[in-house]
């Protein structure tokens, strides 16, 4: 167990590194652990409502019988049951603690906060995969699951930003982002998990095209914004 703990730990302070690097201004750490650990009641609290779900309506739930399902119910049970929960349990936490925070005051600001939330949230979630399965299941889940949540966070964070930069001098676009902050990182979730579950080998090679493109599109996006320097008051 403790090394699974090891292996789920590594790609999260890499990660968590390279986001808070790219920081100028470096937020404090006592809020980044804060973030983090709000993570984790994010998996919790995601946890909660799927038992809660699986008792008021317990045929909802197909994913444990996805080859006996159509690939459009499995993409719509996968976005209800798993991408949405998760995506707005992380959301909640970093729109409670991180958007309204004081020390919000530059764009990328937000995206760090994403990725120490999503990150909290992965690390924990793969220790609870851990308890019941292999340490080669563990390995995977540290190289792709991890980082997936990252650039959903980096996306998430994205979002939350341009939010931020419209919610004094145009409120309906700032929901509007505010929306696509949860949306989009859902979608890319779904189809994570879809690619994984669709019990294909022509997924399998969707599955890395999509990782790839994940990939470089959120590197890409944490290099552009963290380089801008722009403060939220710039945009006001």
């Amino acid at each position: 167990m403790a090394l699974m703990v090891f292996i789920s730990f590594v790609p999260v302070i890499v990660l968590s590194i390279f986001t808070y690097s790219k920081d100028n201004v470096k937020e404090p750490k006592s809020l980044l652990f804060g973030l983090f650990i709000s993570g984790f009641i994010a998996a919790v609290l995601v946890l909660l409502i799927d038992i809660i779900l699986s008792a008021v309506i317990p045929d909802f739930y197909v994913l444990d019988n996805v080859q006996e399902v159509s690939f459009f119910k499995l993409f719509c049970s996968i976005l209800l049951e798993i991408a949405l929960v998760e995506e707005f349990c992380k959301w909640l936490m970093i729109k409670i603690i991180g958007y309204q925070s004081k020390d919000f005051d530059q764009i990328y600001d937000v995206i760090v906060y994403s990725v120490f939330v999503s990150l909290g949230f992965a690390f924990l979630e793969n220790i609870f995969y851990a308890a019941g399965t292999s340490v080669s299941v563990t390995f995977y889940r540290a190289i792709f699951s991890i980082p997936a949540h990252a650039c959903f966070g980096v996306f998430m964070g994205f979002f939350f930003g341009l939010a931020k930069i419209y919610e004094k001098n145009d409120k309906p676009l700032s929901n509007v982002y505010m929306f696509y902050a949860v949306l989009i990182p859902t979608l890319l979730h779904t189809v994570y998990n879809f690619c994984l579950l669709a019990d294909s080998s022509w997924f399998i090679i969707v599955f890395l095209i999509f990782m790839f493109i994940l990939y470089i599109v959120a590197f890409v996006l944490i290099e552009k914004i963290s380089k801008s320097n722009k403060l939220v008051r710039d945009y006001n």
